[in-house]
């Protein structure tokens, strides 16, 4: 049975046709009309008829980055794309006359990890994608966990540090704020700023703007204020595992996104704080942390997949 998965971000539209084993058949993307809603979904329904030409596809699954009802049909809301209370799944299907399926992208990506990925084989998992924020996943008992309203896994915006550093969502102190891309260069920008002659490898590197290409690439030359600012991540990524495991006791971590192109910078040290910092750690399983391998086409088979499993 084939399907065809859609992953929209702030950015592009990519969409695939992925067939029962999560392979992707043929490949596509489009640049996203973020501000323009009905463009969106002119857009999806184009990929999609691209796609369904000469193949039979049985449904759709769209993964969009934003809060999804429970009814997998309406975006209640997306910071970075204009939706509010968006009847997308309705728009969709009217487009291209087949099923359609919406699910936040972050789960879609855990999905995809899980059922095809790093998390084969687990039932219990915890997928995090780490970019600009946090995104999050969950999987309990080989289902999909989404919340009563379908709006759970926000892992991002668990409070860490009351009174800490202001987040995008309104909130302050999120997890997001201290364990990823933005943290990341807000950490070494302070050092840097702080400690010039610890950032010199990052000063000269950066030449004036500090991203994070620059604190990685400055991090692997041995610049002491970013191998600290990875060093903080790894510590923050660890300690958030350690306080989600003694909640949902997970048997595998997938951390994923695109700070984790770095892994080698902080990977070790976060597995090492989170057995460290875990509730009634060297009296329980320590469950593995390991690398997401599907990559930037996690969303679009995850989507797929859920689609087909409708």
């Amino acid at each position: 049975m084939l399907t065809i998965g859609v992953d929209i971000g702030g950015t592009k539209v990519a969409a695939g046709v992925v067939d029962d084993n999560g392979e992707i058949v043929e490949h596509t993307l489009r640049p996203t009309a973020a501000d323009r809603p009905d463009v969106v979904a002119e857009t999806v329904a184009d990929v999609v008829r691209e796609l369904s030409r000469d193949r039979t596809i049985e449904a759709v699954g769209v993964g969009a980055a934003g809060f999804v009802d429970e009814t997998r049909s309406v975006v209640r809301f997306a910071p970075n794309l204009a939706w509010r209370e968006e009847p997308l799944q309705k728009k969709i299907s009217d487009l291209v006359g087949l099923p359609v399926v919406i699910e936040n992208d972050a789960n879609a990506m855990a999905w995809g990890e899980t059922r095809f990925g790093a998390g084969r084989g687990q039932s219990h998992v915890v997928c995090l994608t780490l970019g600009t924020g946090i995104g999050g996943g969950i999987v309990i008992g080989g289902e999909l966990y989404r919340g009563r309203w379908g709006m759970g896994a926000e892992l991002g915006h668990m409070q860490v540090l009351p009174g800490g550093r202001q987040c995008g969502c309104g909130n302050i102190g999120c997890w997001e704020q201290y364990a990823s891309g933005q943290a990341l260069v807000k950490d070494a920008r302070e050092i840097a700023e702080a400690q010039p002659e610890r950032a010199r490898i990052l000063l000269g590197l950066a030449g004036g703007k500090i991203e994070g290409e620059e604190v990685t690439e400055a991090a692997r030359q041995g610049d002491e204020a970013s191998l600290d600012a990875f060093g903080s991540l790894a510590d923050w990524l660890g300690q958030g595992m350690a306080d989600l495991a003694a909640v949902l006791d997970p048997g595998c971590f997938i951390v994923g996104g695109g700070v984790s192109r770095a892994a080698d910078l902080f990977i070790d040290r976060a597995r090492q704080t989170f057995a460290e910092r875990l509730t009634g750690h060297g009296h329980r399983p320590l469950a593995e942390i390991r690398l997401a391998e599907l990559g930037a086409s996690a969303g679009v088979v995850g989507a797929a997949d859920l689609a087909r499993q409708r």
